[in-house]
């Protein structure tokens, strides 16, 4: 019961970490509502596309953080507590929590459950889990969105490199599964940049530097 409840409490706190914004900081920067502007998502790569490259690193940055601040919170509690759990409980707990950041990203309450798209924030928590393979992937990321000219192939990339990264070296299938579900939202979400995608209208990367403050 008491572990059950640990799991409840870094899921509140998960959520409640995610629900805090870079979009409505750049909205007050900028007084540009991001759901309101270019394709209407109020995450990293619609500040880039809708503001310019510089409101998309204030995004990125706060919206990365809080990806590494819940993994720290995590892992924080877990030095005091590791007695008391396997390595696969302490994995699931720490991709638990890592999932409620997400969803709190994706679905804040104070925005009416209508947020970003959650890539920021899962690049966060894999920094926090491995910065390693989290430095290969951005790298990946920024190079294949550059290529394609489409920001949409680099954060599938570092989608589909999250999932293979704990399959093949985070212990247990609960984390597994956890950044597999991870990955269809993160597909359900971007259905209409999918779709843009395959019509030519998606925004171009190119875009985002003609734009400045």
């Amino acid at each position: 019961m008491e572990k059950a409840m640990i799991f409840f409490i870094m899921i509140v706190i998960g959520y409640l970490i995610g629900c805090i914004h870079g979009s409505k900081v750049a909205q007050f920067l900028s007084g540009v509502d991001l759901k309101k502007a270019g394709h209407g998502n109020a995450g990293a790569s619609n500040a880039t596309l809708s503001l310019g490259w510089k409101y998309g690193v204030l995004v990125a940055v706060i919206d990365i953080g809080k990806g590494v601040l819940a993994v720290l919170c995590a892992l924080n509690y877990l030095a005091t507590h590791a007695s008391n759990y396997t390595d696969i409980q302490m994995w699931l707990l720490i991709y638990t929590m890592a999932a409620s950041v997400i969803l709190g990203h994706n679905f804040p309450f104070h925005m009416g459950f209508k947020g970003g798209k959650g890539t920021a924030s899962i690049i966060g928590i894999l920094l926090a889990v491995d910065w390693k393979v989290a430095l290969i992937a951005l790298i990946l990321f920024v190079i294949l969105s550059l290529l394609t000219n489409y920001l949409i192939i680099g954060v599938l990339e570092f989608y589909l490199a999250f999932c293979m990264a704990t399959y093949l070296w985070i212990p247990g299938i609960g984390p597994t599964i956890i950044s597999i579900l991870l990955l269809c939202l993160a597909l359900i979400l971007h259905i209409e940049n999918i779709k843009r995608l395959l019509n030519g209208t998606e925004p171009k990367v190119t875009s985002a530097f003609k734009k400045s403050l």
